[in-house]
């Protein structure tokens, strides 16, 4: 299997998000619940977190 770092993924897990962002998982699960998110990508069940657009949400929001 191939690890490739969490920086260069397009899509993270929450598992990954939450240790690259430095936010909770409860807190990223409550934001990617809404429907208008942006920058989650449900594959079946499965939510990823799209990082650049992550990204620039994160950048641009005074407090989650």
């Amino acid at each position: 299997m191939i690890n490739i770092p969490v920086w260069e993924k397009a899509n993270l897990t929450l598992e990954e998000a939450a240790a690259y962002f430095g936010v909770g998982i409860n807190k990223l699960r409550e934001i990617t619940n809404d429907d208008k998110c942006k920058f989650v990508l449900w594959v079946g069940n499965k939510r990823l977190i799209k990082r650049k657009q992550c990204e620039i949400y994160l950048n641009s929001a005074y407090s989650i």
